[in-house]
């Protein structure tokens, strides 16, 4: 039989102190197998509890997602983590100690409480403890661990505000908590702890060499998933991803703005993304980015989602350095520039 479309409530709560109202009722409803999305500090999430297979399920179907395509399961800190988990290496503890909560996600062997659809059917789990107020006073009430990917359909951009949940998600998620811009902008970054060494399986906000300060030498991401079919270790490996609906080219400095005017003179509308100013070419929009790259995150999504509703033809992309402090940009233009 089919499903009938969800009421979606929207709630504003206060991003330093969540109202104990709207956190309770966004807990009822977790613990009641139903979908809630939630700011975290780096983009809104799609919740249900990391132990209900059924309400696992439901993340999967409204977001449209692969099955293997593993979610990261949201705690408190590390003590909820050894509960999701078979194993705590001396490295969990030492990443965690130092960026918990915050913006990294560490994969490990999975537990045996975590069910399969959070996993992708694989023998790990992503595990991290989110820092904004309002996604711990959520983990705080709901007193279970959250599974939650982003709040958008599967390879769509990634929501940094309530509106973009809106959009996407709107008769899909009972609850949306609105608690205004997420201030990191991306997601968090990956790293493999069940190998020797460690790997960074997605680029975000913490640094190679910060990792490497704690566990000694990382390796970076692979270049590939992995083969056709198999479980993924880790959200966010997928070839092409957080994209929007807008083409997106890259071009290297000194290459983009050719390319953005080549296409505009074949009478297409186009953005030039730029790091830092630029000269104008002709009818193409300019769009200047932060020269800093922990800037430049913070607003890369929010501008392509308002590029996508201009109904432009062509965004083209400056490409950053290719330096350690940019290789979570780089990631994320990469994939939403894989072929169509």
């Amino acid at each position: 039989m089919a499903r009938s479309a969800e009421r979606t409530l929207i709630l504003l709560v206060d991003a330093a102190r969540p109202e104990a109202e709207a956190i309770e009722a966004a807990a009822r409803l977790v613990r009641a197998g139903r979908l809630v999305a939630f700011p975290t500090e780096t983009v809104y999430g799609l919740g249900a509890s990391a132990l209900d297979a059924g309400g696992v399920a439901a993340v999967f179907r409204a977001k449209g997602r692969p099955p293997r395509n593993p979610l990261i399961v949201h705690v408190e800190g590390a003590a909820a983590a050894r509960r999701v988990t078979a194993n705590w290496p001396e490295s969990a503890g030492r990443l965690a100690e130092r960026f918990w909560p915050g913006p990294l996600t560490l994969v490990l062997p999975r537990g045996s409480a975590v069910p399969d659809a959070v996993t992708g059917g694989g023998d790990t789990v992503a595990v991290r403890a989110p820092s904004h107020p309002v996604a711990r006073a959520l983990l705080a009430a709901a007193q279970l661990p959250i599974a939650a990917p982003s709040a958008n359909r599967s390879q769509r951009l990634s929501p940094t505000r309530a509106e973009h949940v809106a959009r996407d998600l709107f008769g899909r998620v009972a609850l949306i908590l609105d608690a205004g811009p997420c201030p990191g902008g991306m997601e968090s970054t990956v790293i493999d702890l069940t190998t020797v060494p460690p790997r960074i399986l997605r680029p975000g906000p913490i640094l190679a060499r910060d990792l490497g300060e704690e566990v000694g030498a990382v390796e970076g991401p692979p270049a590939f998933a992995a083969r056709r079919g198999a479980p993924l270790k880790g959200p966010g490996m997928l070839r092409r991803h957080y994209a929007p609906r807008t083409r997106l080219d890259c071009a290297p400095t000194g290459e983009a703005a050719a390319h953005a005017a080549e296409q505009a003179a074949r009478g297409l509308r186009v953005a030039l993304l730029t790091i830092g100013a630029s000269p104008a070419i002709g009818d193409v929009r300019r769009v200047q980015m932060p020269s800093d790259a922990v800037r430049y995150a913070a607003r890369l999504y929010d501008v392509l989602h308002a590029l996508d509703e201009e109904g432009l033809d062509r965004i083209v992309a400056e490409l950053p350095p290719d330096e350690d402090a940019w290789a979570a940009v780089r990631d994320r233009l990469a994939r939403a520039s894989s072929a169509r």
